[in-house]
């Protein structure tokens, strides 16, 4: 009789359902939504209605054709007119169908199906005989990879049309997934597996099933062609809310218009499905995708603001000194992904792109694609690597829809030094000879951070020339033309590994040993006989890569054990020239030896 029961819910409660709350207590815990997008738990959801009415005319279909093509050119016109005009010869009973797959095949393929980034659909339809006549559309259109996942024919699902031929229709492609999957239970495992885990399906078209519990990743658009409210309807739209690297939002598409009425915040429900829930409770689940038009005129000004200290703005190379600050940088390129990516979906959008002047459209598209150029200098100026692999696929998506850019190079990493041919081409996109020398100065520094604790000593040598080089152009001890080749000498040293050091004769074609040798020369206090000195810890380092030959072996670096007995060998070979050479070390100069000893070889062993 005191039992106490804890209930969970991961939806929020409809209010005719709180009142379940009157007789069990209070809310122990509250996690909102909201909480959810604001804690990168889910991604956000933006809204777009696209309503297509039951009976489509002459004129909503030609409406349709105009704003599709809006942004193509002629060619692309062209292209998308010859599948258009299959609407002249289906019955009319059939036009809002293939017009919606039509819809859908041209939004998906121009804004998600890109190069390196596997974005995926949901569709969800009416009834079986719909789901089937829309994969047909599909198949027909060529462009979308598309799999259908319904109940078995003698259950319902959604609403079933009953007439003789709906029914065969059905029938026929329930048997030819049994034939290819066996059972019921291996069709729906194996195409969800695929839509989840591989690259294969880029559109699941579904009923009833799928809308609820259904967890993938890459699902980013829902589009929605029928009618669902309340727990149903939040439920399937939460499909497109999961995390996935470089997914920044889920979108809905609905052609039922069942969101119609939503206001810009969602604080209003009424008349959208979800008038029954609390409105705080479902604060944040989906915003109306005219929100986007603040959003990107922020990053705009933001945008425009970085660069308000630039006098002549005709001048690239102005633009590319004010990023020479790395935390500068790093801001500039945040706040340009974020207006590309708002950009984009302003651009996708039917609403927003109405909603905004055409000037500003214009402006926007201009702005973006000096802004990505300059990226793109700066990343090879200053050398800075290249992360986010789905937000690159998407932007170079962008601007290939949009931007006119026949001069534009493809976005790439910047090429290692060592491959010398390919780096030369590369300065040779960069405008002014210091540009060209801030390349090569950024690029040989990435290089020694990246391989420093291999070889201190010799990488110490060039980060000290470079650096005397940099302080001499800034102190205008040299012109711009000197900067460069200076900077093109020390490279070319870099390339032949030519430090300046004379390696005594024992040591000069082992580079294990070199590493070593100037590690312990650094350490050593310099004796009088500087030659001896020089050719002893040149003996002792060769040593020291016989031991380190011997004691390593497969998974070495995490074997606790491996490295006390590199340490105790070395130790005594260290005690042995202290007696038998005379080497001049003290105690705290042998443990800094043996210590860098163990950092160089697990870099090099």
């Amino acid at each position: 009789p005191n039992a106490c029961y804890l209930g969970f819910t991961g939806t929020p409660l409809m209010k005719k359902e709180k009142s379940t709350m009157i007789k069990f207590g209070k809310l122990i815990h509250k996690y909102t939504i909201a909480d959810g997008v604001a804690d990168k738990a889910i991604v956000p959801l933006l809204y777009e209605g696209k309503m297509v009415e039951q009976t489509v005319n002459q004129k909503a279909i030609d409406n349709r054709l105009e704003i599709i093509t809006r942004h193509l050119n002629d060619k692309q016109k062209e292209e998308v007119k010859k599948k258009w005009s299959q609407f002249e010869r289906i019955a009319s009973s059939e036009q809002r169908l293939k017009l919606i797959a039509f819809d859908i095949n041209q939004h998906f393929c121009k804004h998600y199906k890109t190069e390196g980034v596997q974005f995926k659909s949901m569709l969800a339809t009416t009834s079986k005989i719909e789901a089937v006549r829309y994969l047909d559309a599909f198949i027909e259109l060529g462009d979308l990879n598309c799999a259908v996942v319904i109940s078995p024919p003698d259950q319902r699902e959604g609403h079933e049309a009953v007439d003789k031929k709906s029914k065969d229709r059905v029938q026929n492609f329930w048997n030819d997934m049994m034939k290819r999957y066996n059972s019921p239970e291996d069709y729906e495992d194996s195409i969800k597996d695929e839509f989840v885990k591989g690259d294969e399906i880029d559109m699941l078209i579904v009923v009833d099933k799928l809308l609820t519990g259904f967890d993938a990743p890459k699902a980013t658009v829902l589009y929605i062609d029928k009618p669902m409210k309340e727990h149903t309807l939040l439920q399937a739209i939460a499909r497109v809310n999961r995390l996935h690297e470089g997914k920044d939002y889920g979108y809905i598409i609905d052609y039922r218009g069942l969101l119609e009425r939503l206001d810009e915040a969602m604080k209003v429900y009424s008349g959208a499905g979800l008038e029954n829930f609390d409105p705080e409770d479902l604060q944040g689940a989906v915003y109306d995708v005219i929100s986007i038009v603040g959003t990107l005129r922020h990053y705009y000004s933001e945008l425009v603001k970085t660069f308000a200290s630039v006098r002549n703005k005709k001048e690239p190379e102005e633009y590319e000194l004010l990023l020479e600050d790395d935390e500068k940088r790093k801001d500039f390129y945040e706040v340009l992904s974020q207006f590309g990516k708002n950009l984009g979906i302003a651009l996708e959008s039917e609403k927003v792109y109405e909603a905004l002047k055409e000037k500003e459209i214009k402006d926007y598209k201009r702005d973006l694609r000096f802004y990505q150029e300059l990226r793109k200098s700066v990343k090879l100026r200053y050398s800075d690597g290249i992360d986010h692999k789905e937000y690159e696929a998407k932007m170079q998506k962008l601007m290939d829809n949009y931007i006119a850019a026949e001069d534009i190079i493809r976005i790439t990493n910047p090429v290692d030094i060592l491959n010398t041919k390919a780096f030369e081409e590369e300065l040779d996109r960069l405008g002014s000879k210091r540009a060209k020398a801030d390349a090569i100065r950024t690029r040989m520094s990435k290089k020694i951070s990246e391989k420093y604790e291999e070889n201190p000593a010799f990488y110490k040598k060039f980060s000290q020339r470079i650096q005397e080089v940099l302080r001499m152009y800034k102190e205008q001890r040299i012109s711009e033309a000197e900067y460069l080749q200076k900077m093109n000498d020390i490279k070319d040293d870099f390339i032949k590994g030519n430090s300046g050091e004379d390696y005594p004769e024992n040591i000069k074609e082992n580079k294990h040993a070199q590493a070593f040798y100037g590690s312990i020369k650094e350490i050593v206090e310099e004796s009088d006989d500087l030659q001896k000195q020089y050719k002893l810890i040149g003996q002792l380092s060769m040593e020291v890569n016989t031991i380190l030959k011997s004691e390593t072996k497969v998974d070495w670096h995490d074997n606790p054990d491996v490295h006390k007995h590199i340490e105790q060998k070395t130790e005594d070979l260290l005690y042995e020239y202290i007696d038998k050479y005379d080497l001049k070390i003290n105690t705290s100069e042998m443990d800094l030896i043996i210590e860098s000893i163990k950092k160089i070889a697990l870099r090099r062993y």
